[in-house]
């Protein structure tokens, strides 16, 4: 049916388009124009971010602190901080306040991050602490240490030593526990008049509060979120300001080293009125092909404003390069809109845009981690007020609960390892180039993936992991409202697990390297059936309120198949389980602890749509170049005194059989896994060794766990690993070394790792035979070698066809240093580190296997020793030495550039019976 409309209806309708037109070339108009202005606006109107870093004067309470405390702890009783990791956590102890605390001024802090308005927080009124000295202005912290941010108070600290030290070896036997204080003076100028300003703190070990100008305005319990506070309502404009920060990290608060102190960077973050909310983006791609990708921003913008206003919204997306700088023009548009927002209210801008022939963010090495970049401006009455960016990358991520993880069409095997936050003798003190060692050396292993244990990482860890291309798990709680130590998380689990897990999305959705969420670790909520998996569906749905889009679950090393805990979870994170727990027969002695069947098929059978992680696999546990006779039969046996543990040098046998109780050796997991190829990959407890848990001797200071030691030097272990996570590199590697003079004529067991498939090996030209790995089987053994001094060699074959060889030898006398960095030129920024492998060798440059000289280093020029370390678990001296003992054969220096000082640096090393060394670095300003 044809509808005429009459000619005056026409008329009106070509004027209401004409209209409309005029209105759109307006908007367009006033887009360039406010873009063009920009150009030459004043700083006045940009955000700024200062690192707040320098400068902060320190002072920690030696024997009582004050009575400043955010809330009263339960009393300790009795404290085992050696038993086994997988015990059963307890009940909570419930305790009444009996003084005034300070918690009501800090949970005002958790509002933004809290979902049903009645139970947001009103502070009380008044200032509870005003005649305290340490806030005010006029305290004269003049006898206060001076320090830079981050700061770890403990790590150059003297080791507790003895059978009952104040801090044990759980938490890594150094005082991370106590109250101190940070104070520093901040100025802000007149142009800042109008500004909102924030102070944003990345990470503080723990109970952080917050003081400037002597008013107490907020803090954060829990060490490894981090938060915002405003500055604002108390700033003195045109002056300087005090801001003041208690820390209270009590003892008995955690599993392994937790540092202590403001540890992560601090930012003063200057903005206009209207600008986007803290972590106030959430980019996701629905829809990805290599043609085509649908990109979604959802977009917070606040108006602090006391009056409404009206703002342009532009975002555009550029492409980064691989030090996420962005490339040339941009490469498309959101759709700009102009918005009104009323004072003191927030809008969510929801847009799309469709980017053709995208670069996808894929898993090192057979995808390439490419990454874009969202920024997004806003214009308020013709002037740019706000610029925020956002990284992000496009990829598609499929969970299959056959073929296991889907990375753009491809299935990647996870080859993960767990990692905990410290940076071995730096401590808990993020240092970007550290963290991106560590990765480097993860990556040479081929691992690529990362399990964050227990708890958020710095901001800039994942930073590294988008841009190298690892797969995280970002996890946020080791324990919920039941105890693992007396005052861990579970004493404000009650008012904080809901603002730290809504904080700790929003903080890190727009990662690309995340590929899933988890909610909790081994907590205890496994055993309370039905009430514990109450508090895990909780959990859960918070996760995906605040991110939808990936899934979510809670590491399980007890609860099974056929129990209401694992009904809640998103795919099955299983610690240890699939192999099987106690369940071997080196293992049928232990009592106690959890003791289970392989349980990979029963999962499998639950959950025939969930895919299945093994979010724990191993703790395997060894010393680095450390051998320990006899050798056991079996593949898989629990290190004990004489069995594979020596309880007099506290050492742990490295021909990387021997495990903690509840574990399994790398040989038991790789079969397991490969019998039950639906399961999606693994993640080793641990890539490196760490500060604290060291089982089986707690009378040392750091783990065994580790593939790589605490200095990062190479395990045999990583061998084992290498060897299977990249079948393609042609490696043999032998152990033990070959250094026995009272051995001679002894049966000296002879293991190789290696990518082959077949090998033969020969002693001083004497074939020991030729072997080949049975199905299931991962390494090679020739248990019945005699020691005689001389050429171990190895022959590899695959496919029956020449793979590669491997020669170790008995070395000379020991007789000279031998030093490398593993950068000559580092940044004169005092923050760049070089990493200085000191050797010890004899006359034919081979290295010592079982050399303990006692090392010496000074340093000249623009430089400064910041720690020394060799790997050794049972080494109770300070990292902040300038004195080492070699630990069998090799020790570390850690260099930094003093900040400002450019030109050479040279490392001098000296032992006693060896010839001296020394290495030169150079230091730029880049």
């Amino acid at each position: 049916m044809n509808i005429i409309k009459p000619e005056k209806s026409m008329q009106t309708e070509l004027l209401n388009n004409f209209l409309l037109k005029l209105k759109i070339l307006a908007f367009l108009w006033a887009i360039v124009s406010w873009s063009v202005q920009a150009q030459n606006t004043s700083t006045k109107y940009k955000t700024e971010r200062i690192k707040l870093n320098e400068g902060w004067r320190f002072m920690r309470y030696q024997a009582n602190s004050d009575k400043l405390i955010y809330d009263v702890r339960p009393a300790i009783q009795e404290v085992n901080d050696s038993k086994v990791a997988d015990s059963k956590p307890d009940e909570a102890v419930k305790v009444e306040a009996k003084e005034q605390v300070l918690k009501a001024w800090i949970l005002p802090t958790a509002n933004d991050f809290i979902k049903d308005p009645a139970k947001k927080h009103v502070p009380p009124a008044g200032n509870p602490t005003a005649d305290f000295p340490f806030i005010k202005s006029n305290f004269s912290d003049d006898t206060w240490e001076k320090v830079d941010l981050p700061h770890d108070w403990a790590i150059n600290q003297a080791f507790y030593e003895g059978d009952k030290p104040e801090v044990g070896g759980g938490m890594g036997r150094l005082p991370s526990q106590g109250v101190a204080w940070y104070r520093k003076k901040i100025s802000i100028n007149q142009a800042d008049k109008s500004k909102i300003i924030y102070l944003d703190i990345d990470g503080a070990m723990s109970y952080s509060m917050v003081w400037l100008n002597g008013q107490l305005i907020g803090g954060w319990p829990y060490g490894y979120n981090s938060y915002r506070l405003d500055l604002t309502p108390y700033l003195k404009i045109g002056s300087d300001n005090q801001l003041a920060i208690r820390i209270d990290n009590p003892n008995h608060s955690a599993r392994w080293y937790p540092g202590g102190g403001i540890y992560r960077n601090v930012w003063l973050t200057k903005v206009a009125p209207v600008h986007v909310a803290q972590w106030g983006t959430f980019i996701t791609t629905p829809e990805v092909s290599e043609s085509e990708a649908t990109i979604n921003l959802a977009l917070q913008i606040i108006n602090r404003a006391n009056v409404n206003k009206k703002v342009a919204v532009k975002t555009e997306i550029y492409a980064l390069d691989s030090h996420s700088k962005p490339i040339g023009k941009a490469l498309a548009n959101f759709p700009s809109e102009i918005i009104s927002i009323k004072t003191g209210e927030n809008y969510l801008q929801q847009t799309t845009l469709k980017l053709k022939n995208p670069k996808l963010w894929g898993v090192y090495p057979s995808q390439k981690p490419h990454l874009y970049l969202a920024r997004t401006r806003l214009f308020s009455e013709g002037k740019l007020v706000n610029e925020y960016d956002t990284p992000f990358g496009i990829r598609k991520i499929e969970f299959h609960p056959t073929q296991g993880l889907i990375v753009n069409g491809k299935k990647i095997k996870i080859q993960g390892v767990n990692q905990h936050h410290d940076l071995g003798a730096l401590g808990a003190a993020f240092n970007v180039r550290a963290a991106e060692r560590q990765l480097e050396v993860l990556r040479e292993l081929g691992c690529n993936a990362i399990r964050m244990s227990h708890n958020p990482p710095a901001p800039e860890l994942l930073d590294l992991t988008d841009r190298m291309g690892f797969l995280v798990i970002d996890e946020i709680f080791d324990s919920w409202e039941r105890k693992k130590t007396p005052h861990d998380f579970h004493l404000i689990f009650p008012d904080w697990h809901e603002p730290d897990t809504r904080s700790f999305i929003r903080r890190d959705r727009n990662h690309p390297s995340i590929f899933a969420w988890s909610f909790g670790n081994e907590v205890g909520e496994q055993y309370t059936d039905v009430e514990g998996a109450k508090i895990a569906k909780k959990l859960h749905d918070i996760v995906h309120e605040e991110d939808p889009t990936r899934p979510a679950s809670a590491s399980q090393n007890y609860a099974k198949a056929d129990m209401p805990f694992s009904k809640e979870m998103d795919f099955m994170s299983l610690n240890y389980q699939g192999e099987g727990i106690r369940d071997a027969p080196a293992y049928q002695h232990l009592k106690g602890g959890i003791r289970t069947s392989p349980s990979y098929p029963a999962f499998q059978k639950a959950f025939p749509d969930k895919m299945i992680i093994s979010s724990e696999t191993a703790s395997a546990l060894s010393t680095r170049g450390s051998y320990i006779f006899p050798v056991a039969s079996e593949n898989s046996a629990p290190v004990s005194d004489g069995v594979g543990g020596n309880p007099v040098s506290k050492e742990v046998s490295a021909y990387e059989l021997y495990t903690a109780q509840f574990g399994s050796s790398p040989d038991k997991v790789f079969a397991t896994q490969d019998r039950h190829p639906y399961v999606a990959g693994e993640f080793v407890w641990t890539g490196w060794d760490y500060i604290g848990e060291p089982t089986p001797y707690y009378s040392a200071r750091s783990s065994y766990s580790g593939i790589i030691d605490l200095a990062g030097f190479k395990k045999d272990r990583f061998y084992l690993y290498q060897a299977r996570w990249r079948p393609n590199l042609r490696i043999a590697h032998i152990l033990p070394h070959w250094n026995w003079p009272n051995r001679v004529g002894e049966i000296t067991p002879v293991h190789v790792f290696t990518s082959g498939d077949e090998a033969e090996l020969f002693l001083n030209g004497v074939s020991q035979g030729r072997k080949k790995k049975a199905e299931f089987e991962y390494r090679l053994r020739w248990d019945e070698v005699k020691y005689q001094a001389g050429e171990l060699k190895v022959i590899a074959y695959k496919n029956g066809e020449f793979w590669t060889e491997e020669i170790v030898k008995t070395t000379e006398k020991a007789s000279k240093i031998q030093a490398s960095a593993d950068r000559s030129i580092i940044k004169a920024d005092g923050e760049d580190l070089a990493f200085i492998t000191v050797k010890i060798t004899d006359k034919n440059n081979l290295t010592v296997p079982d050399a303990n000289h006692k090392l010496s280093f000074s340093i000249e020029g623009a430089g400064e020793i910041v720690a020394t370390d060799n790997g050794n678990p049972a080494d109770l001296m300070s990292f902040a030495s300038h004195q080492r003992q070699a630990f069998n054969g090799l020790a570390l220096v850690i260099v930094r550039a003093k900040k400002g000082q450019t030109g050479k640096i040279k490392l001098n090393i000296k032992a006693d019976d060896l010839t001296t060394t020394s290495v030169d670095l150079i230091s730029k300003i880049q």
